[in-house]
């Protein structure tokens, strides 16, 4: 097994046509790609408008804002592990469409409770806790799901297909978000998210390609918690997967510090009049860069080897990354988000050439475990980056987190560089 994946490791970087060419020939394919761009624009929305209805309409304080934000992606650390299991044991298009339906529930019920007059904080965080644990299956499945709907050797093309949609999305999405919060109520947005997550559901009832019943479903009396720990023990060996799952613990954590309290400071900064259109745009710039990342991720990956692009990028940009902290009124927005845009540039690149070359190495019989174990640790950071950004920006000021945030977006580099992935092409 370890010679085919080091044989492996530079096949992602080479895909076979441009990536439209997949989503015009492979019906299956297309039809993922529209669900995905739907519900990724919603959720583009939604993530904006949840923060600000616990701001605007609940008055939430930092440190609600970033619990919050850990309830959204905490559910991989309570069920991240047996999830990779349990979806071993399943065909995934099932399990797709049962996680869109849930997380369509929970988000409607947002505008329906705010329209009863009976919205709460606790409300909102098990609407988050519930969506939270559906994405987690949702996440494991479909990563697992790629290589059956496409092929392996076709995975860098349809990663950057998707990632390249996601950005896109994201640009729309966060960009409409502020402008629809100040239009309409904050709570109402979020309606939007619960209408993308069921359109998504309808697209992948659609997908006729046949999957195959999972070998492990044969045998539902293994040990769980021993085929847990496997997973998570192949991953932690790995010389090619150890040091992508710390680079992207890393990157998480120091993306939440600077994410979670944005939406705070444009609103105490800029005001309720400017602020929430004005973050949008923030973000939206960011998925600007992440899309050229995406699209540019293919040639670097042939140009380079996909290992020694993942180091250079984190590399090149490290100082500009530390341009963020300096956000403020006037020019320094300006400064502060073309840096955004810079350094998602490199999270464009890295989920295309990170994803593609962790699916590669992956074995079949592992997909689900391999996929859950780095959705539990990557998201695992996220919820403690969310958690760590409501603690510092309560005691030491929004200022000190996202200078915390900068400095790890600035070392993403260390972990490929200092692994046996640096020699890599």
């Amino acid at each position: 097994m370890t010679i085919e994946i080091r044989e492996s490791l530079s096949a992602p970087a080479e895909p076979a046509a441009k990536p439209a060419g997949l989503v015009r020939v492979n019906h299956a394919f297309r039809h993922v790609y529209t669900a995905a761009a739907i519900s990724r624009l919603g959720t583009a929305v939604g993530t904006l408008a949840i923060p600000l209805v616990a701001q605007l309409v609940l008055h939430a304080s930092a440190t609600g804002i970033g619990v919050l934000a850990a309830l959204n992606t905490g559910a991989f650390l309570l069920i991240g592990l047996p999830a990779g299991v349990w979806v071993e044991r399943m065909r995934r298009r099932p399990l797709l469409i049962a996680a869109d339906l849930a997380r369509a529930a929970a988000f409607g019920s947002v505008p329906v409770a705010a329209l009863c007059g009976v919205l709460t904080y606790f409300w909102l965080c098990a609407v988050v806790s519930v969506a939270g644990v559906a994405t987690v299956f949702f996440d494991v499945a479909s990563l697992s799901y790629l290589p059956h709907i496409v092929g392996r050797d076709r995975l860098v093309e349809a990663n950057a297909s998707l990632v390249g949609m996601d950005a896109v999305g994201q640009i729309a999405g966060r960009g409409l978000a502020g402008l629809l919060v100040q239009a309409l109520t904050a709570s109402g947005v979020v309606a939007l998210d619960a209408v993308s997550y069921l359109a998504s559901a309808l697209f992948l009832m659609r997908v006729r390609k046949p999957e195959p019943v999972p070998a492990a479903a044969a045998d539902q009396r293994r040990d769980l918690r021993a085929e847990m720990l496997e997973g998570l023990r192949f991953v932690l060996a790995d010389r090619v997967l150890r040091p992508l799952v710390l680079k992207g613990a890393l990157a998480n954590l120091a993306t939440m510090l600077v994410l979670t309290l944005l939406p705070t400071w444009f609103v105490l900064r800029l005001g309720t009049a400017h602020g929430p259109s004005l973050l949008g745009l923030f973000l939206a710039l960011g998925a600007v860069g992440s899309l050229l990342g995406a699209r540019s991720a293919p040639w670097l990956g042939r140009r380079f080897g996909a290992a020694r692009t993942m180091w250079l990028a984190s590399l090149v940009t490290a100082p500009i990354s530390l341009l963020i902290p300096f956000l403020g009124r006037g020019p320094w927005l300006v400064v502060a988000g073309l840096a955004w845009a810079v350094t998602l540039g490199r999270v464009g690149v890295d989920n295309v050439l990170g994803v593609s070359l962790r699916q590669t190495a992956a074995p079949e019989a592992m997909a689900g475990r391999v996929n859950a174990t780095f959705r539990f640790l990557l998201f695992g950071a996220l919820s403690l980056g969310s958690l760590l950004a409501g603690a510092i920006g309560a005691t030491l000021g929004i200022q000190a987190c996202l200078w915390a945030g900068a400095i790890g977006l600035a070392l993403l580099w260390v972990p490929v560089y200092f692994s046996g992935l640096r020699a890599q092409r």
